[in-house]
């Protein structure tokens, strides 16, 4: 098989804007997986990808080899310097796959997660991780919250897409109001400490913006509100570090019941 070494190929032009364009990606309905790790642990799902691209020295590194062999419906060897160019990732181990995105199907949870309106990817991602490690069935986005399946949060969240329902573009208040639980909010105002309330049962956890928290609108639909009791003389906690002890309280409760 010969290396493509041309940006202008038809086929690494589609790559391109599935790489770049979160819209082109939900048009087709496909991610992008950077690096043996995040490929790896796709396979291991018993799934398969799409796409597999390879830089052309990669194909010497025994795991990029393994992953190649497979049977997918295209395969695409990338010269090394065009391979730098299109991803950060050295050509040594350089392998991306395109996956068609699954599909959440329709569930009653126990426990879910409403992002509103989180922005940045590297919060996304991190979040999605310790939802995912915590044991959180789904988690709902907002329109204007960054794209969980973008390279950024990909990365980010290691693997944690593959064990979560994980609803885009989601219209949080619905998802609310047909939830059979505790609604749960964390909040500066009229809150209870976290470790004083009953988290065993079903309940919806909401994660506001970066820099606004949570919305009036969803915040006036919360059954709970929160506040994670900090004792140093700091105000407030990264979204995805309050979401890491909110979720790790539940799982403590539960275990403990």
């Amino acid at each position: 098989m010969d290396a493509i070494a041309s940006r202008q190929n038809s086929q690494i032009k589609q790559l391109v804007k599935w790489h770049e364009s979160a819209r082109e990606r939900r048009k087709s309905g496909v991610a992008v997986l950077e690096g043996i790790h995040l490929v790896q642990s796709w396979c291991d799902t018993g799934r398969t990808p799409a796409w597999l691209v390879a830089a052309e020295s990669a194909l010497g590194h025994p795991e990029v080899a393994a992953l190649w062999a497979q049977r997918v419906d295209k395969h695409l060897l990338v010269s090394d310097a065009l391979f730098s160019q299109l991803f950060d990732i050295q050509p040594g181990v350089g392998l991306v796959a395109v996956i068609a995105v699954p599909v959440p199907q329709p569930a009653h949870y126990q426990t879910i997660l409403l992002l509103d309106d989180i922005q940045d990817p590297l919060n996304v991602g991190g979040i999605l991780r310790t939802a995912a490690a915590a044991g959180v069935e789904a988690v709902y986005l907002s329109n204007h919250c960054a794209d969980a399946w973008s390279p950024k949060v990909l990365r980010g969240a290691m693997g944690g897409h593959w064990v979560l329902a994980i609803h885009e573009q989601a219209a949080l208040a619905e998802v609310i109001r047909q939830f059979d639980g505790q609604v749960v909010a964390t909040s500066l105002a009229e809150s209870r400490s976290l470790y004083a309330v009953d988290l065993t049962g079903p309940v919806a956890w909401i994660m506001g913006n970066e820099g606004a928290g949570v919305s009036q609108a969803l915040m006036a639909l919360t059954t709970t509100r929160v506040r994670i009791p900090m004792p140093g003389r700091i105000e407030s906690l990264n979204v995805a570090a309050a979401t890491a002890v909110c979720l790790f309280e539940q799982v403590r409760q539960r275990q403990m019941k």
